[in-house]
């Protein structure tokens, strides 16, 4: 029995199956969906295809930060039984929130001085934090401890990669990703945009293709490039409710990839209320991130 928790939150996308199965600790976290507000719990209360469907007629959701005493309130009772926590967190460039679970630690290892509240800022968000935290889940259940799970974590983030398109660019104006003009033309043109996690753990354009077929070739292409080993790199494919698309893209891949293991799963709702439904992205550990 190891003497800490992992902990992640749910801005990863972990399948719930997973969560379940490994006993991981996810932290969920708010949307706010037709005035009503929700706590991504995985596609448990509302499911992945109900929350696109609603997007598809018109809702915009909303996505927000939690505070410092929730986090007090999700890691004091594992410090307070003797234990210490290492939290996977997702990127800090996406949100501030980090910066309230770091209040949290301040606060209460002043209070509980003998433990350890490890929060390692992956720079991702989505399946490429997942990623980290199945290999993190790994090295715990083979014994190791805190310190050296913490360690390659820092050492390996940045071989975690996302690369993905939208369907419908309206949903990427809304957010502010794109201007009002750049989406009337985008759609006009059929261009499809490849966005990416960087080095800073910012979401980027990586490019602009037309067509849906270019943009999941495009996606392939960079896989190709970015994976070494496909026996050691496991992957996750993400579709907003769009699963023939993701079941083309993964016959792709496999043409070029064919040893490599890869799970279809959903995109969440904070990444989705952002992209929108029909987005695709595929996320494996290869190399550094390129850009």
């Amino acid at each position: 029995m190891q003497n800490y928790i992992l902990m992640t939150d749910s801005d990863s996308d972990l399948p719930f199956a997973l969560k379940e199965q490994l006993d991981i600790t996810v932290v969920y976290m708010p949307y706010a969906l037709e005035g009503k507000e929700y706590f991504d719990d995985l596609g448990q209360t509302l499911d992945h295809k109900s929350f696109y469907d609603k997007m598809r007629a018109g809702a915009q959701p909303t996505t927000s930060a939690l505070n410092e005493t929730v986090y007090e309130e999700y890691f004091e009772p594992i410090l307070s039984s003797g234990k210490d926590v290492l939290f996977i967190a997702f990127s800090s460039q996406l949100s501030g929130t980090i910066n309230a679970m770091r209040a949290a630690r301040d606060t209460l290892l002043e209070k509980y001085p003998e433990r350890k509240l490890i929060i390692i800022d992956t720079l991702s968000i989505s399946a490429p934090q997942t990623l980290l935290v199945l290999k993190a889940h790994e090295m715990y259940t083979a014994g190791a401890d805190i310190e050296t799970v913490a360690k390659w974590l820092e050492d390996n983030k940045l071989r975690a990669q996302a690369w993905f398109t939208v369907d419908d660019l309206k949903y990427l104006q809304r957010g502010g990703r794109v201007s009002a003009a750049a989406a009337v033309l985008g759609t006009m043109l059929d261009l499809k945009p490849i966005l990416t996690e960087n080095r800073e753990g910012k979401l980027a354009a990586a490019a602009k293709v037309r067509g849906r077929k270019k943009a999941m070739g495009y996606i392939v292409d960079r896989a190709v490039e970015n994976i070494e080993d496909q026996k050691e790199s496991i992957a996750i494919l993400l579709h907003a409710d769009c699963l023939p698309d993701a079941e083309k893209l993964l016959g792709m891949i496999k043409a070029k990839l064919p040893e490599l293991q890869i799970r279809i799963e959903n995109v969440g709702p904070v990444i989705g209320a952002h992209a929108g439904p029909g987005t695709v992205a595929f996320c494996f550990i290869g190399k550094e991130r390129p850009l």
